[in-house]
């Protein structure tokens, strides 16, 4: 198995070289924060399957023993590297992949913290695209 990805401006790219150990929504405060979104999807698998392919990622202390790795260019969110909850493991912004779909959650995770109107999102009107543009 081989997926890729990267940020929004193409400066950093990555591989994954194995399928993830698990893929999950996280609702915790930390993740909204740092991603600006209600929610972030993680794609876990082992460090060592995970590898940058181009360019570099800059680093953040975020809480802790919690680094999230994003572009110093466009300031995409890429990873999460925690050693002492998450030894030897990556977790990969699942929606950074070339093709999001092919890691579909499994879990919510942290739900404690997920803003109250998330479990109402299926009552909200839809659209395709943006209302009124065709």
């Amino acid at each position: 198995m081989s997926l890729t990805g990267g940020c929004q401006c193409g400066g950093v790219r990555y591989e994954l070289t194995a399928a993830p150990e698990r893929v999950s929504i996280c609702h915790c405060r930390d993740c909204q924060r740092s991603s600006g979104a209600p929610m972030v999807v993680w794609v876990c698998l082992k460090a060592e399957d995970f590898r940058i392919t181009k360019g570099e990622a800059a680093r953040y202390n975020s809480s802790g023993d919690s680094y999230r790795h994003f572009c110093p260019r466009c300031s995409t969110g890429l990873c999460y590297i925690n050693e002492t909850f998450l030894p030897g493991l990556i977790d990969v912004q699942g929606a950074t992949l070339d093709d999001p779909s092919a890691c579909p959650p499994g879990a919510q995770v942290q739900t404690a913290e997920a803003e109250r109107w998330i479990m109402h999102l299926h009552d909200l009107p839809s659209f395709a695209r943006y209302p009124g543009m065709d």
